[in-house]
């Protein structure tokens, strides 16, 4: 390797997640593929102790790797493990508890700071126990929110990402219940344009076609089964004609991915968590990706959890973590390419414009 290559190469923060989970095992399987490290330089948050524990439960897969303590010590050829504690930890495999939960939030923290600092150029987290970490950081409902309140910048929206097609949900982590009575035409527009704009910046698309579902069964069959479509929807829509998008709907949400037509837009927007996530995962799964959209800095993950029923028999299937790190690199270079054509525009002569 070059030391141009070497130069141009990500460094790609991993924060731990849950250490009774697959999150080890889901590195270990990655980066046992050495062509990978021609693709990132991998900065792991987690603890020496944790990672021999897991190493050696797993069979002690060949990995190039070294411990380091200061950042002037990160190495472009290995994978780089940053010791975030030093404590003895009893790590037992299946769900998270206080303990683990406690230094998910360690290395989350760790890898941030490193990231806000400039030392990792994006992050991939892996999963946590929602429940563990809220045992010891009260009011924790998820990576999304915990990153842009830590950083204490921009407005974050999850993006759902595949090969095929990319979703957004207009309410996310909240009950049916509190999601359809939180819904409005301001919250639909403001979520639209925020995946507008990370469409733009963060994969290239300039003029995307969305499509936008239906909360009601049938779209509400023109309001035999609900007025939502027509009161908050529709206008919500037809209030977007500004944009430089191509928005259509609502659509039935049911019929939507059946019919194959998410293969006809750039952007899936559903009203609620399971009506967008349920067909994305059923359908994607294996390679889908979690993209927090909206912030500065560039944030993926596995769209599946912390596999406790699986955690330590060797069972885990590291793809979509795999496609979380190809994604954050995509992403950080759509980004750079934006910025530069932002700060060299084409400039249009008087005579041009006034053909």
């Amino acid at each position: 390797m070059s030391q141009n290559e070497a130069e141009e190469k990500l460094r790609v923060g991993i924060s731990i997640g849950d250490i009774n989970s697959i999150s080890h095992e889901l590195i270990f399987k990655t980066f046992s593929d050495h062509n990978m490290l021609h693709v990132c330089t991998p900065v792991v948050y987690s603890s020496a102790k944790a990672w021999a524990f897991h190493r050696k439960a797993l069979g002690n897969p060949e990995i190039q790797y070294q411990t380091i303590a200061q950042r002037s010590e990160l190495n472009t050829k290995k994978l780089n493990l940053v010791n975030c504690w030093d404590e003895e930890v009893k790590i037992e495999f299946g769900p998270g508890n206080s303990f683990t939960g406690k230094y998910a939030v360690l290395a989350l923290k760790k890898s941030l700071d490193d990231l806000n600092d400039g030392y990792i150029d994006v992050l991939v987290t892996c999963p946590l126990d929602k429940h563990a970490v809220e045992k010891t950081t009260p009011g924790f409902n998820g990576h999304t929110n915990f990153i842009a309140s830590y950083l204490k910048t921009g407005t974050p929206l999850m993006m759902f990402l595949s090969d095929v097609i990319k979703v957004i949900c207009v309410t996310g982590h909240v009950s049916l219940k509190n999601a359809v009575g939180s819904l409005t035409q301001d919250l639909i527009k403001n979520q639209i344009r925020q995946a507008i704009r990370s469409l733009n910046n963060d994969f290239g698309i300039i003029k995307p076609r969305i499509a936008v579902l239906g909360l009601n069964p049938h779209a509400s069959d023109q309001g035999l089964m609900g007025n939502e479509e027509k009161e908050i929807i529709e206008p919500a829509i037809r209030s977007l004609t500004d944009e430089h998008a191509i928005i259509l709907g609502p659509y039935p949400a049911d019929g939507f991915f059946g019919h194959k037509l998410n293969k006809k837009f750039d952007l899936v927007v559903a009203m609620y968590h399971d009506q967008g996530l349920i067909p994305f995962k059923a359908l994607f799964h294996a390679n889908g990706v979690n993209y927090t959209a909206g912030l500065p800095i560039i944030r993926t993950s596995p769209v599946h959890g912390t596999g406790a029923d699986i955690a330590g028999k060797n069972k885990a299937d590291e793809s979509s973590f795999r496609s979380a790190i190809y994604s954050a690199i995509d992403i950080q270079a759509s980004r750079k390419l934006n910025k530069e054509l932002m700060a060299n525009p084409l400039k249009v002569s008087t005579q041009d414009s006034e053909k």
